[in-house]
């Protein structure tokens, strides 16, 4: 099974691509990605979630920590692509103004 996310350097920090299903099954390997991704002290991250087709609350839990980790090292961080499912999750936690979706 390929997994739901790629991570890709730019010339001004990282973008994290999540796709498919980002739930119990998927979140921990996400977690584990953020740990490398935290521990290059970004100055700034895009976490793009347009092929990102179902959450649960393991997988937001996932995207808060990555949130909460990149800005801890100084970090700007921006999630965009939200769509469906996923942001009728976000809208329901009234997660979309935390990430200014």
């Amino acid at each position: 099974m390929a997994t739901p996310f790629e991570t890709k350097k730019t010339e001004d920090g990282t973008t994290l691509f999540v796709r498919g299903s980002l739930d119990i099954n998927t979140a921990p390997a996400l977690a584990e990605e953020i740990d490398k991704i935290v521990a290059t002290k970004p100055s700034k991250v895009e976490c793009d979630i347009s092929g990102l087709d179902l959450i649960d609350s393991s997988g937001v839990a996932a995207l808060v920590k990555l949130y909460k980790s990149v800005r801890s090292v100084g970090g700007a961080i921006k999630i965009t692509g939200a769509r469906d499912q996923p942001l009728a999750i976000f809208k329901l936690l009234r997660m979309d103004k935390v990430f200014n979706l």
